[in-house]
């Protein structure tokens, strides 16, 4: 039997609506420009596809776009909606499925780098995604900067999210990188729990694993919108380029 992972029904039967903030036109339209621009008249690869939040309108604008993802729950939702039809998809674990053809970008957004809980499977990410790069081709990470200043010491939780309806707490393991991240959402009037296992990456780290893999960094930005990366900013898009 398949194992969808961390992302199997009971969480892409609410994923899309959980989320539905990430789906608004002012927070997918900048990662699509960035990521139409790079693509130029190439293909485009999506690790970890999910429902098609940014596939489809990033196929919608004319690039070719094939995905990796390992839950097959996630693809029964991206199959459903309008446009799925021209979007190729590759089950399997995007740290090692091999999708056909090469491509001229590939792309991880929306933390799912921290996805791969250890270091060996980050760097078979960026190692695969070299092996489907044509020469000259570009690889984009969007993912937050691990929010260590504000751990206490001696504390492991960091709550991120105190909303009426939801309730976000992280809890981290500093001598592992682990990251569990807690989901605590109000639905019908009784509290639901959810639970999934993370392990966050420093910049410096991605720039290493991608030396490995034969790439160099090219451009890193606070956001989609080519903010300059400070020592304030929370997060990052950083681009790497194949020689």
């Amino acid at each position: 039997m398949h194992d969808d992972g961390q992302f199997g029904e009971p969480v892409a039967a609410v994923y899309d609506e959980s989320a539905n903030e990430m789906f608004a036109p002012d927070v997918v339209d900048p990662v699509v420009d960035v990521l139409a621009e790079l693509a130029g008249d190439g293909r485009a690869l999506e690790l970890g596809i999910g429902t098609g939040r940014i596939a489809l309108p990033l196929a919608a604008r004319g690039v070719p776009v094939h995905g990796i993802e390992l839950s097959g729950a996630m693809i029964a939702r991206l199959r459903a909606k309008p446009g799925a039809e021209g979007i190729g998809v590759t089950i399997g674990d995007f740290a090692t499925a091999t999708a056909d053809g090469t491509f001229r970008l590939a792309y991880l957004v929306f933390n799912t780098i921290m996805n791969l809980t250890t270091q060996a499977g980050q760097v078979a990410c960026f190692r695969n995604v070299a092996r489907h790069l044509e020469p000259g081709g570009r690889f984009v990470i969007e993912v937050g900067v691990p929010d260590l200043r504000r751990l206490p010491p001696g504390e492991r939780f960091v709550v991120f999210d105190g909303r009426e309806t939801h309730w976000g707490i992280d809890e981290y393991d500093v001598a592992t990188q682990g990251l569990i991240s807690h989901h605590f959402d109000v639905r019908d009037g009784r509290v639901e729990k959810s639970s999934g296992r993370f392990r966050y990456v420093w910049p410096a780290e991605l720039d290493l694993m991608a030396l490995l893999a034969g790439m160099e960094l090219s451009e890193r930005w606070a956001g989609w919108d080519r903010e300059p990366f400070t020592n304030e900013s929370t997060g990052h898009v950083s681009i790497w380029t194949k020689p």
